[in-house]
């Protein structure tokens, strides 16, 4: 058994999510973390609500409403989301919480200990109207290195090149438009450059990583530099040194503090289950692997940024240091970034009006049809266009007709004519040869799913059910039925397919949890197969104290996602189809969607026609 970290990047908290987020990081870490527990190994998968920074800032002044009140509406929002489309944490919860609060403080101070914090006064972005300080993200123009438009304040996407925002030729405030005003502020910025030997060491050293996120990390270690880790913002972590902690007016950047979720989130499940220290089985442990999953544009932070927290806390960088009371900390072992799912050519954009939210889409059409589109048509090595004609094709054709339809049609006729699984007799050549591609399935999908390919783990899977249903077609059992004399070749016929009903089944429950349960119970069987996610209600109370301003109150409640997935039946094995098990007439698994969907969407997601 191995321990197998899942880190899920974090949801930010000013809005319902849209099915561009989960394409990113909700399915593709849920399938990894559902195949990894089914081949036994102890799985941690953690992640929450990101609450901090400029942006909540201007929508909870949009809103009219405190800015803890707007991340409280959309933290329980995302919780309901991400809970509805079966996502398995063991823990899911948010940033403002007082375990959050200390975890990042003891993290920084650990930085700053060990040298690698260092105060500079830099040039900070001031939008001109209301005097707030613009996050960079915030900030576009062209690329002063490529040349390129749309470069960012932090990074170009284009040269994949670190940037500071007064750098930007022609910069913008995306928030209204404005051009900004530079100031001069004094920071705390993460001296990078005193760990770029060991980060540039550490990244050779990644050899299974997606080549374009092991591409773009190395780029980025080329143009290396100090990155302000602090913020004039009055909304945020309290900075934790003498003389600033009291300084309601600067706070830690909330991508310092966002990223560090991973391991207050994994301290907050060690709480909550009632074991304070099993955090550190994933954290401090050398052998266990830990694996980080994301969209593109959150690749820096999580391959140079996370990474470099955790050397400089370790001391391990060009100034050396001491390791702080968390102990050795575990660096990521694979960061699995997917590109973007747009929407007729746009990205996923609620700013921009082109946008498909997940509570709609899982309240018309249940999880499993979005997750399996994702799966097999998603962006997992490349920009890819959601349309409705694409959707409903794939359920159709691919869910309602072929596995669907399998799944009916075998056990329909095993009820019809057996009532129960029936007694094989002779296993002809036919029956051989699609049980031993069953079980070469197995071996050629878990492979893929161990390496987070996920499109050709589906793609085998459903390969399996399109031969299944070619075997079906050519042994003819409703012409056997009508023969009296072939009833034992019948039953082997059934037998066969049963057994491959329940192969596939195995295969597709990490991409298909829910339908997964419903076809164990149209075999018979008894008891949770697919271990779903649960919402809880929790309060705020871990021995925990904190510093600064601006703090949590103790005793709060807030929404989480948790789980009891240790005890559930699936497992990445042959299930032998028992015969004498009783079965009953199924349910259809799958719903064909009407053609008027593919050309004119839902009424909540019209596709706009010319």
């Amino acid at each position: 058994m191995s321990r197998i970290f899942t880190g899920v990047a974090w949801p930010y908290a000013n809005g319902p999510r849209h099915i561009g987020h989960v394409a990113g990081f909700g399915v593709p870490s849920d399938v990894f973390a559902r195949y990894q527990r089914m081949i036994g190994n102890d799985v941690l998968m953690v992640s929450g609500t990101d609450e901090h920074g400029t942006p909540l800032l201007v929508q909870a002044e949009k809103e009219g409403v405190s800015v803890q009140e707007l991340a409280d509406r959309y933290n329980r929002q995302i919780v309901q989301d991400l809970a509805g489309l079966g996502l398995s944490y063991d823990l899911f919860t948010r940033t403002t919480t007082r375990n959050h609060y200390e975890v990042v403080q003891q993290l920084f101070r650990g930085l700053f200990d060990n040298g690698y914090m260092v105060k500079e006064t830099t040039m900070g972005a001031i939008s001109p109207s209301t005097g707030r300080t613009l996050p960079d993200r915030y900030i576009e123009g062209t690329c002063p290195i490529c040349g390129a438009s749309g470069a960012r304040g932090d990074q170009c996407d284009n040269c994949g090149n670190q940037l500071d925002p007064a750098d930007l030729i022609d910069p913008v405030s995306k928030i209204n438009g404005e051009t900004p005003k530079f100031v001069e502020t004094e920071h705390f910025l993460l001296d990078l450059p005193a760990l770029a030997e060991a980060l540039t060491e550490w990244l050779k050293e990644r050899k299974d990583w997606r080549p374009n996120v092991l591409k773009f990390s190395l780029n980025i270690l080329e143009n290396i530099r100090p990155r302000a880790m602090t913020r004039d913002i009055d909304w945020g972590i309290p900075i934790p040194v003498e003389g600033w902690e009291e300084n309601g007016a600067k706070k830690l950047y909330v991508w310092f503090d966002a990223v560090i979720g991973y391991l207050s989130a994994s301290i907050e499940w060690a709480h909550r289950i009632g074991d304070p220290e099993a955090w550190r089985k994933w954290w401090n442990d050398p052998e266990a692997a830990s694996y980080y999953f994301m969209g593109k544009d959150n690749i820096t932070f999580h391959s140079q940024i996370w990474p470099a927290q955790l050397l400089g806390y370790r001391g391990e960088g060009a100034r050396g240091g001491q390791t702080g009371d968390y102990g050795k900390l575990k660096l990521p072992t694979e960061v699995v970034s997917s590109e973007y799912l747009t929407m007729s050519g746009s990205k996923f954009s609620s700013s921009k009006g082109v946008v498909i939210y997940v509570k709609d889409f899982l309240a018309e059409f249940g999880p499993d049809p979005l997750r399996y589109f994702i799966a097999v048509a998603g962006p997992e090595n490349q920009d890819t266009d959601f349309t409705w004609d694409e959707f409903v094709r794939r359920v159709n054709n691919e869910l309602a007709n072929s596995w669907g339809n399998l799944v009916n049609r075998t056990v329909s006729m095993a009820y019809k004519n057996f009532k129960e699984v029936p007694t094989p007799g002779e296993i002809t050549d036919a029956d051989r040869a699609l049980l031993d591609l069953a079980d070469r399935t197995f071996t050629e999908a878990g492979e893929a799913l161990a390496h987070s390919r996920f499109r050709a783990g589906i793609t085998a899977a459903m390969h399996l059910v399109g031969e299944a249903n070619a075997y079906i077609a050519a042994q003819e059992p409703w012409k056997l039925a009508k023969d009296e004399s072939q009833r034992e070749r019948l039953a082997t016929v059934l037998w066969t397919a049963l057994q491959i009903v329940s192969d596939a089944n195995v295969m597709l429950t990490p991409y298909l949890p829910s339908s997964a349960q419903k076809v164990f119970e149209t075999l018979g069987g008894e008891g949770i197969w697919a271990a779903m996610p649960e919402v809880r209600e929790v309060e705020d109370d871990m021995p925990v104290e904190p510093v600064g301003v601006g703090i949590p109150e103790a005793g709060r409640t807030y929404p989480v996602i948790m789980g009891d997935y240790v005890n559930q039946k699936a497992a990445w094995r042959r299930f032998d189809m028992e015969p004498g098990t009783p079965l009953s007439k199924p349910k259809p698994i799958f719903a064909k969607l009407d053609a008027d969907l593919a050309e004119n969407g839902p009424e909540w997601a019209q596709v706009k026609k010319d």
